[in-house]
């Protein structure tokens, strides 16, 4: 294959409910699509880097400029037999794991479509053929709206809730959660919210059999998630601090977590995100599928990557309606009544874009070649 064009879309695609974390509020997504053609066949990814840089150094315009500017430049007109030879041209750009991987994902994409095989086959995967659904609740302005909406989802099938903390917002907020669902399966999000002088306020969260307390501590650090871990019952799980697998094969010696969250843009792709799973597995780590807000792209590679055997846990990849009042692909994403997706099988990603759709929702758009 010869990549002969990469466009770059970015749509602006408005959030049914707002959804807030400990970094803010967000009422609707900036998002960049990459579309790669070779002879004639298109493959699509989505750069799942959020508005402004909180959650990572990454953010909507960045990751425009590095993409045309360095990643583009550097795989236009090469020869590649495979998918997995592009990550390494792109390699010694430092960071930008979002952008690098959502033309990586476009890549493995257009390889799938090119042979007529879904997605999830090519990758490796295909050890179910549904994946188990988890939701993702962000923070409420009152608890009472918060238990209403874990009510919702749970009515709706979902297997696991999960619900962002921060401080002034964790303990007591668990506390009336589990007092109204007392057996759910629940885990805590603290997005880098805490530090490790908080490690005795943390460890009240013990008292609610919590699943998971995912990422309390910096987004980049491992060593004092070791140190609170030995100091918790509970399971941490790292998500912003594994961005390679070097920095998971790190976590898992140093015991500082018993989970690990896999988000495909965050780890560049998904030659990163099958090795930092393979090293997971090795170790008895059980790993899940974290999810960024993605439109239905994102969200149907996110489906294909949870298709891997070691992502045994409920994953944050919900129905497209939860998010979007239109996606961007048909059909939707639907989860079923016992909180599953089932996996498609056509070739690719598995779903139809909405071309038409796209375009009313892009804000500008750039073709190199």
């Amino acid at each position: 294959m010869k990549l002969g064009r990469v466009t770059l879309h970015q749509i602006r695609l408005p959030l049914v409910h707002y959804f807030e974390t400990s970094f803010g509020r967000t009422t609707e997504r900036d998002i960049i699509l990459v579309e790669v053609e070779s002879e004639g066949v298109s493959g699509w990814g989505e750069v799942t880097a959020s508005e402004h840089p909180f959650y990572s150094q990454e953010w909507t315009a960045s990751a425009w400029i590095i993409l045309r500017d360095y990643v583009a430049p550097r795989v236009l007109g090469r020869e590649f037999q495979s998918a997995p030879e592009i990550a390494p041209l792109t390699a010694h750009i430092r960071d930008h794991y979002m952008a690098r991987g959502g033309l990586e994902a476009a890549v493995w994409d257009l390889e799938a479509r090119s042979a007529g095989v879904p997605l999830w086959k090519l990758i490796g995967g295909g050890s179910r053929r549904e994946i188990p659904c988890g939701v993702s609740i962000g923070i409420h302005d009152t608890v009472p709206q918060l238990l209403d909406a874990i009510g919702r989802e749970l009515a709706a099938g979902y297997q696991r809730i999960k619900i962002k903390i921060k401080p002034g917002w964790d303990v007591d907020v668990v506390r009336q959660v589990r007092e109204r669902y007392a057996s759910i399966p629940l885990m805590a999000d603290a997005n880098s919210a805490y530090n490790l002088a908080h490690a005795d306020h943390l460890r009240l969260l013990d008292e609610f059999q919590l699943m998971m307390i995912e990422q309390p501590l910096g987004h980049d650090d491992i060593i004092d998630h070791a140190a609170l871990q030995a100091r918790l019952s509970t399971p941490l799980c790292l998500d912003e601090s594994i961005r390679t697998a070097r920095q998971a094969e790190q976590a898992i010696q140093m015991r500082a977590c018993g989970i690990i969250n896999v988000k495909l843009g965050r780890v560049g792709g998904f030659g990163e995100a099958r090795r930092v799973h393979d090293l997971a597995a090795a170790a008895h780590i059980p790993v899940w599928c974290g999810g960024m807000l993605e439109s239905g792209v994102g969200r149907a590679h996110n489906i294909a990557l949870s298709t891997l055997p070691n992502f045994i846990l409920p994953g944050d990849v919900s129905a497209s309606r939860r998010y979007w009042q239109r996606d961007i692909i048909h059909p939707a994403v639907e989860v079923t009544p016992r909180g599953t997706i089932a996996i498609r099988d056509d070739p690719g990603f598995g779903y139809e874009l909405d071309r038409d759709y796209i375009r009313h929702l892009t804000v500008r758009q750039e073709s190199l070649v």
